[in-house]
């Protein structure tokens, strides 16, 4: 099965969804958007989607479900695409083959595309269809992506949002001083290179 993994451009497909026809570019738009899938068997996750619908709206982030169950099996504010002949869910890389359902079709594992404005996957989780999915960790991520997107930063490890982050060792420090007027605090190195700088954005 080809891949699709970061920095590919998510396919421009054309879907049926619970809100009318749509091409997945024209969805996405100038924003963000998480593209996910989810078992068949899986309310529990396109509720709790729907519960953290807000805090996605929030950050410009627009929400695509992806479906082995019909249309008429949903309820939810955001469109979900049925795809009850898996042929999306192949194209986006969302296939569990270790799991299936009564009829021994493939389940959709639980996969999760956070898409930039570039149309580009910038984060992907492949969850087995039998794990469900940390929603607290596809906030911090996507708060991550879009801060590390805005200000030529990165986020170390166990970052929350409001914790310093890392300045990109490609900004000279007298870049670095116009880029961030609130200062910046340098690591002392055995090396003495000066290219782990935190700072608060």
């Amino acid at each position: 099965m080809p891949g699709l993994t970061i920095g590919d451009t998510i396919p421009d497909l054309e879907v049926e969804t619970t809100l009318g026809k749509l091409k997945i570019h024209d969805y996405v738009g100038d924003g963000w958007a998480i593209i996910f899938s989810h078992p068949a068997v899986c309310t529990t996750e396109l509720g709790k989607m729907a519960a953290y619908a807000e805090e996605f709206n929030k950050r410009g982030v627009k929400l695509l479900g992806l479906s082995c169950d019909d249309l008429k099996s949903h309820a939810v504010k955001y469109p979900i695409v049925a795809d009850p002949n898996r042929e999306i869910i192949k194209q986006l890389n969302m296939v569990d083959p270790d799991e299936r359902d009564s009829s021994g079709n493939s389940l959709p594992s639980r996969a999760l595309h956070i898409v930039g404005p570039d149309k580009k996957v910038k984060l992907s989780f492949l969850y087995p269809a039998t794990t469900g999915r940390n929603m607290e960790e596809v906030v911090r991520v996507l708060e991550s992506l879009q801060v590390a997107a805005k200000h030529k930063v990165s986020t170390p490890v166990n970052w929350k949002p409001g914790e310093q982050v890392v300045i990109s060792p490609g900004v000279s420090n007298e870049e670095a001083k116009k880029m961030f007027p609130q200062g910046f605090q340098t690591t002392d190195l055995p090396s003495k290179k000066e290219y782990l700088r935190f700072t608060k954005v």
